[in-house]
């Protein structure tokens, strides 16, 4: 049986989480404060240690510095810096309030598997080639492995092929590969394909001779020559046009361009990264991408994993964002209320890092004081609070009134089962996965999870 200390000042939410995790198995100890704490218990002896951030006397991000044990960080209170700086020293994860009881045991169910003292030492103290790239944030695992990919891909000179949602930064990944290259005292050329009418496209990659077609008044250098020595960057190449595609595929082969209108050809020395957020093995299957141009760019892949799937990156994103932002409109530095934090993890961001960006900047403009609410975010999202017992920990007095009702209720499961049944079977028809989870706030992997534990299928599409 796993021991979990509980250092909570609020005797009725550190009552509330005891009678949870005893409910599911777990042996509990309780704490008021960080002294209380190291004063009654040997912290080292502790499978895993759930404490508020802000306690009487020292903050509880003190015990990270005082035991390997685990330490998951909790709060109320909307700060986004403290949420960051408490997993830079070792916080093994973070959780605002309010939260679901199946967030907090999910949680705690995954800090406890594995060796997870060991993962916590080695949190404090970063592997080599974990650091994030200079313009990039992130510190979820696909980030890390992200950046380190980079760091090794870019002292070669293979192609890379950076796959993304819109938004997601793949010029910022180009840009960080060729300033971690040896060519980054040359050009760093980066091209929008799908910007250049088809009409326009080889002249502007690879230049053309005076009278090569009406208009061309004078000789043009294109950008894979001015990349020369350098690296050329090709945003969604999978709009390049077939004879454009051709033209590429030799300056891969054979290392040389031919301006259009020209008989001579020059040799170059370029890098390409391409990026796309197409699927160009469909594009090949339907004939629309050419397959040995796919393989010629396709050395090395970088997948940018969308924002909704990047789990506690977005708090950081987000503070990283509304603090360059407030900079660059010489503003006072601001905050983020409860409620905005709440609708910042919740929302699934379609547009990404950049639809990100944009909403800080609308917020920061339109505020009238040092917090941004959560209409000012314009986020077409609804904060759900689900009516079962076991639903949201909130303040104090209504947590106790939910205490109460769960005593004198033992299946309270019953409740946010029959809650989610219905409500699942009745929107699925009309809603996709994303929109379900977003009505119910909660995210995809815990819409299926759930789907799992209740055994609702998904609904088959009729073909």
């Amino acid at each position: 049986m796993s021991h979990i200390l509980i250092v909570e000042d609020e005797e009725v939410i550190r009552s509330a989480l005891r009678r949870l995790l005893e409910r599911n198995g777990y042996e509990v100890s309780e704490a008021g404060s960080v002294q209380e704490a190291c004063d009654n218990h040997r912290l080292d002896e502790l499978d895993a240690i759930i404490s508020d951030l802000r306690l009487p006397g020292l903050p509880g991000t003190e015990l990270i510095k005082r035991t390997p044990t685990p330490v998951l960080i909790m709060t109320s209170y909307a700060s986004l810096r403290s949420a960051i700086d408490s997993m830079k020293i070792g916080a093994v994860d973070y959780i605002s309030k309010p939260f679901e009881h199946e967030e907090i045991l999910s949680t705690l169910k995954r800090i406890l598997s594995g060796d997870s003292k060991a993962r916590n030492r080695s949190r404090r103290q970063p592997r080599p080639n974990e650091e994030p790239v200079q313009g990039m944030v992130g510190s979820c695992d696909q980030m890390l492995e992200l950046f380190r990919r980079i760091r090794k891909v870019a002292q070669t000179n293979s192609s890379v092929l950076i796959h993304g949602e819109s938004g997601t930064g793949k010029e910022l990944v180009a840009r960080a590969l060729h300033e971690a290259s040896s060519r980054k005292d040359s050009n760093l050329i980066s091209v929008n394909c799908a910007a250049i009418p088809e009409n326009l496209i080889e002249s502007e990659l690879f230049g053309h001779e005076k009278g090569a077609f009406t208009g061309a008044t004078s000789t043009r250098t294109g950008l894979v020559e001015a990349a020369n020595n350098g690296t050329l960057f090709l945003d969604e190449i999978g709009e390049l046009p077939l004879d454009a595609q051709a033209r590429l595929l030799r300056v891969l082969q054979e290392h040389e361009i031919r301006k259009v209108g020209s008989v001579h050809s020059q040799k170059v020395d370029v890098r390409l990264v391409a990026a796309t957020h197409r699927d160009l093995k469909q594009f090949v299957r339907e004939g629309r991408f050419r397959e040995d141009l796919y393989y010629r760019i396709n050395v090395m892949p970088l997948h940018i994993p969308p924002l909704r799937e990047r789990g506690n990156d977005i708090l950081e994103l987000a503070d990283s964002k509304l603090e360059l932002t407030c900079e660059r409109l010489g503003v006072e530095t601001m905050r983020f209320s409860a409620d905005a934090i709440q609708a910042i993890t919740t929302y699934p961001w379609p547009g990404n890092v950049r639809e990100l960006e944009n909403a800080i900047e609308r917020a920061v403009i339109l505020s009238e004081g040092d917090e941004i609410a959560i209409d000012l975010l314009g986020l077409d999202v609804e904060l759900v609070r689900i009516d079962g017992k076991n639903t949201w920990l909130v303040d104090a007095q209504q947590q106790e009134k939910n205490t109460l009702e769960i005593e004198n209720d033992p299946q309270e499961d019953l409740s946010l089962k029959e809650y989610f049944q219905r409500f699942v079977l009745e929107h699925q028809d009309h809603m996709n996965e994303t929109e379900l989870a977003q009505k119910l706030g909660i995210s995809r992997k815990c819409l299926w999870e759930r789907r799992q534990r209740f055994a609702i299928p998904r609904k088959k599409k009729q073909h």
